[in-house]
């Protein structure tokens, strides 16, 4: 049945950084979303580090769909829908774990690690035609992996991975080539739940340093050697920000002397060698302090190796889930040091992500009146300061900008205004 789609160009006007605040609220816009951004999108689902053995599992979501992620006997990787193909329940239960079968808890059928239906209670009360090949777990049309990460998209038609992420790898690639054997999770992950539309997230991530200095003035000052807050070279840092023409954005300051913060962390890296790994654009940007988000609920934080995903629960509330990585050449104690550094100061409780969170969910608070919700928001800082500085790939401006979140909302607009693949032939 075809589902009636709004055109979403009025509530922009990205040349004069203009946004019409009913995105973050409006409920058939977000039903749209969920069909047309995430359905057909990349999205990221675990670290490969979580699959260690045949049998190992983690569920997750895409968009508002649960998923099971799992590694079967072949040692391959799968992601299919945690739905049983009887009645539609969970098959799955469990965060993560071990298993040979996902059994169904309302009627037993039970399917193997491969998504393969496998054993059906009272099998002969069924008609000849019933065929068990045909009634295993709905599978991903696409799962591939990037440097650890683990993406899927139930899109048959998406781009391969690589070509999804485009320039945007090779700023990833600050945090996750720093170690040739690469990167594992470390102290398994958190969830929590917040009042607020996902795209505050995720918007922020790409492109927000703005408001580090305001937001988060108590959280800087308790750092600052001095107690009284940084220093104004600190606060006045220069830098850049990518925008990417698939959404996808990242902000970083830039310095010849770019540091990780925690003191044990920055004692174990040798920066000459990262240097020469990495290349001084990377090492003196983007490998240390920055923020990211890969289009569209994937986010990350260089340095406290922190990477979270903004999952949709409604257009009034997101569940954040957030994963320690680390390199795994890291000796054990400094792989310690980095988890506690990113729970002191983005973990759920941390002394930044609280100042975060309180944001999204007041911008949230106020969106539901007739007069706030309707209201156009300004994203005109660095209009028309974008180029290419042949430093940095792709397109860069100034460190504090709207640029990126002005290409995270294009790539949102021409998604939720064009046909998913599951739609072209209604």
């Amino acid at each position: 049945m075809a589902r009636l789609s709004e055109d979403v160009s009025r509530y922009f006007d990205l040349d004069r950084g203009l946004v019409d605040r009913a995105i973050f609220h409006d409920a058939a816009l977000y039903r749209q979303e969920l069909r047309r951004v995430f359905a057909p999108s990349w999205l990221f689902l675990a670290h490969e580090s979580q699959f260690r053995k045949p049998g190992d599992f983690f569920t997750t979501y895409m968009g508002e769909d649960p998923v099971i992620v799992a590694m079967g006997r072949d040692r391959k990787l799968r992601a299919f829908l945690n739905a049983c193909r009887h009645r539609g329940m969970r098959v799955c239960r469990a965060d993560a774990g071990a298993t040979k079968a996902f059994t169904c808890s309302y009627h037993g059928w039970s399917y193997d690690t491969s998504g393969k239906l496998v054993n059906v209670p009272n099998d002969e009360d069924y008609p000849a035609h019933f065929d068990r090949e045909q009634w295993g777990l709905t599978e991903v049309a696409q799962l591939d992996t990037y440097k650890g990460l683990v993406f899927a998209t139930w899109n048959p038609t998406a781009p391969p991975l690589v070509e999804a992420l485009g320039q945007m790898t090779w700023y990833m690639d600050a945090m996750l080539d720093r170690d040739p054997e690469g990167t594992e999770v470390v102290g398994g992950i958190h969830k929590w739940v917040l009042e607020g539309n996902w795209k505050l997230a995720a918007e922020q991530f790409a492109s927000d340093w703005y408001h580090v200095n305001i937001s988060h003035a108590s959280a800087l000052m308790v750092m600052s050697p001095s107690g009284k807050g940084p220093r104004t070279e600190i606060v006045q840092t220069p830098g850049r920000q990518y925008t990417d023409p698939l959404g996808h954005g990242a902000g970083f300051p830039t310095h010849p002397k770019s540091r990780f913060d925690d003191r044990v962390v920055h004692g174990y890296y040798d920066y000459e060698a990262l240097r020469e790994r990495l290349g001084d654009a990377r090492a003196e940007g983007p490998m240390t302090t920055g923020h990211a988000t890969v289009f569209p609920n994937f986010s990350y934080l260089p340095v406290n190796g922190s990477v979270r995903v903004w999952h949709p629960k409604g257009p009034d509330r997101m569940e954040v889930w957030a994963w320690t990585i680390v390199d795994r050449s890291m000796p054990d104690e400094v792989k310690d040091a980095q988890r506690l550094y990113n729970l002191r100061t983005f973990g759920p409780t941390g002394i930044f992500e609280q100042d975060d969170g309180e944001n999204w969910s007041e911008c949230q608070a106020t969106a539901h009146g007739f007069m706030a919700g309707s209201m156009t928001l300004n994203y005109q800082m660095g209009l028309g300061l974008e180029s290419e500085d042949g430093i940095h790939p792709g397109t860069t401006g100034r460190l504090y900008s709207d640029g990126a979140a002005r290409g995270f909302y294009a790539r949102w607009r021409d998604l939720m205004n064009t046909p998913a693949w599951h739609e072209k032939d209604s």
